[in-house]
Order: C-alpha cells, then structure tokens, then sequence
C-alpha cells in the first residue's frame, strides 16, 4: 500500500481460536504447524482476491482490501477451507478462526496501516466467535448484490474511540446459515392453542399485534422502537417480536439477553436466539423484572 494518508480501505483480521489449546492438545510442533497452515491459508485468500497482507502477529494476520466486497469473498473463502481441513481431524483437536472487517481511513506507514478504522476492525474480530465474519454498518454499506444480502445485524457494542454504540453485523459465508441463525428453542410447557392476537403492555401503553395492520415490533432503548424501554442494560434495538404462522416468536438481538417469565412459572432466557412467546407472562430486556415494575413488559396471548 503507498504511503500516504485518509486512504480508504477494507481492514480484515483472521486469528485462530483457542490456539493455547491446540498447543495443549496437540504439543508444540504439530501445534505450530497447525497455526502455520491456518496462517498460509489466510494469505493465499488474502491476495486471490487483491488483498495485501499488512503483518502477521503470532495467529493472527491484518489485511487491507480495495473493496469491501474483495474482503468478505476473502474471509468467506478463509472459513471454507479452514472449516473444511478441521472437520478431518480428529475431536478435541478441530481448528477454527474468526475474522473481523471494517471499511475505513487508514494512515499507511513503513508497511504499516493506523487510524481509528483500524482500531474498530480489530474490535469486530474480539466480538466474533469461532467460525464468524462480523462487520460494521459503514462495511455493509459498501457491500453489494449477495453479500450485502447476508449480512444481519446481531447485536451492538462499544468500540473505541466511539461515543456511542455500533451495530454489529455478522456476514453469513454459507448461504444456508441465512436461514438458520435463528432456530426456536422448543418449550418444555403442554402445547397450547395457537395464538391469534398479541398484548403487549408497558407503562400504562397497550400494543395490540396480529391485527392486519401490525404484526411485529421492536424493542430497545432508542426512540424509534414500537416500545421504548431505558436502561443500561437495554440494548438501542434489544429485541423484536414477530408473527409466524399465526404465533409470536421473540429475536433477541441483544448484549445482555432477554428474560421470558411465563405466568404458569416457566422461565426462559434468550440471548441472539428466539423463543416462542405464548400464555401470558412478563418479558424483562437484560434483566428479570417482576410483573408491576418499572422495567416489566407483560404479555398475553389471545386467540
């Protein structure tokens, strides 16, 4: 990359997961090499598609990409053939990586990129778990065609040099996980008549889904929310409810998860998952809260 200043740029950063336990499990050398082969991978992927590998730092390597585009084919293909090698080993010794990108201004310097934009890149890569891409708002802007289509928003988080909150996107490198992020957790409760209508009280507020006019909604501490709810625990868009085939599924999309509190005594917690909502109960946004308090969304089905 040239020498020069407020070139924009895709920043990607792969490491491998859990590489103390790979020496552990497997020694020192195999171990090593193990890394090696990840690291080997991640260049060969980074320069098929234009990229430029910045630096290498033990299992980790940063690289820069002219699209933000280039950067997603680049890491989708580092998963595939990771993912594809791990699953030959034997268990206990499975590989994975995590990759982390951002779209941004980078100051190049003696080989080497700074700037706000790469400090954000890097703090995508700690959000992710093994075997995902996350990405940024700005990043899923710059997408286009299938890849701006796989990209959903999961969660949000502090990064720094931020005042406030980003979103969280992950980039779903196997199209079929598009439709599978967010499978329903099964009830433990008798089954109960499908439900027709949805109430959702707070603070002395009514909303009424499954009407024709509306059957989702959203929850979260910003303003544009169908139910706005403050706290510090509360996530800007913390959850949402949605109808399926005449019943209520609750997404949550949030840091600190949210708490389902059903009135026959059922309890259940969601974190980036989804539950079914039926009976009535209370719904708490990262934390319990008992019916008749400040932060208690109470809910009941109707058929």
């Amino acid at each position: 990359m040239a020498e020069g200043l407020g070139k924009e740029v895709a920043i990607l950063f792969a490491d491998v997961v859990g590489s103390t336990h790979l020496y552990e499990a497997m020694g020192d050398e195999r171990a090593r090499d193990t890394v090696q082969q990840c690291l080997k991978v991640m260049r060969e992927a980074t320069e098929h598609f234009g990229g430029t590998v910045i630096k290498t730092m033990g299992d980790e390597i940063m690289a820069t990409f002219p699209s933000a585009d280039d950067a997603m084919s680049a890491g989708s293909q580092m998963q595939k053939r990771i993912t594809s090698a791990s699953q030959q080993r034997p268990e206990g010794t499975r590989v994975a990586i995590r990759i982390g990108c951002h779209f941004g201004p980078v100051v190049a310097e003696d080989r080497d990129i700074f700037g706000a934009a790469v400090h954000t890149a890097n703090r995508m890569t700690s959000q992710a778990k093994a075997g995902q891409i996350l990405t940024t708002a700005v990043t899923v802007e710059q997408l286009t065609g299938e890849w701006r289509a796989l990209a959903r928003q999961i969660d949000v988080a502090t990064v720094k040099g931020h005042s406030s909150e980003m979103a969280l996107f992950e980039v779903m490198w196997q199209p079929e996980e598009a439709t599978s992020m967010l499978p329903s957790i099964s009830w433990t409760a008798p089954e109960v008549p499908a439900a027709g209508r949805l109430r959702l009280r707070f603070r002395g507020k009514e909303l009424v889904l499954g009407d024709s006019s509306k059957t989702a909604a959203s929850m979260g501490r910003a303003d544009e929310n169908d139910v706005v709810i403050k706290g510090n625990l509360i996530s800007r868009v913390h959850a949402r409810i949605d109808m399926r085939k005449n019943r209520f599924v609750l997404i949550d999309e949030s840091t600190n998860g949210t708490f389902i509190q059903r009135d026959d005594g059922e309890e259940v917690y969601v974190r980036r998952d989804s539950a079914e909502l039926s009976g009535s109960g209370v719904i708490g946004m990262g934390r319990l809260a008992a019916r008749g308090t400040p932060l208690a969304i109470e809910y009941s089905c109707e058929e």
